[in-house]
C-alpha cells in the first residue's frame, strides 16, 4: 500500500473523510472529501482498496459509503446474472 503516502488527504483534517451522519454540515464534509480525491494522484488505488476490502464508513477513492455499496451491489447482480 505504498500509494497511502501520496494521498491528498493526508495533510487534510481525517475527520472531514469520516463524518457523522449524511445531513447537514457532514454533507459539506464529504463534498470537501471528494474535492480533495479529485485532485489525489492516488484516487484510483484509494478507490480500489475501498472496494476491495469493503470499507464500509468514510469517503475513499472519492466514492462514499452509500456509492461504494451501490457499485459492489450491482457488480455482484452482473457476477450472479
Amino acid at each position: 500500500m505504498e500509494w497511502t503516502s501520496r494521498g491528498a488527504c493526508l495533510t487534510a483534517e481525517p475527520e472531514q473523510f469520516f463524518p457523522v451522519g449524511s445531513t447537514g454540515v457532514s454533507r459539506h464534509e464529504v463534498a470537501a472529501a471528494k474535492a480533495i480525491c479529485g485532485r489525489c494522484p492516488v484516487l484510483q488505488p484509494c478507490r480500489d482498496y475501498a472496494l476491495q476490502t469493503r470499507q464500509a464508513f468514510g469517503v475513499w477513492g472519492g466514492m462514499d459509503e452509500e456509492e461504494r455499496r451501490i457499485l459492489l451491489t450491482s457488480r455482484t447482480a452482473v457476477a450472479v446474472g
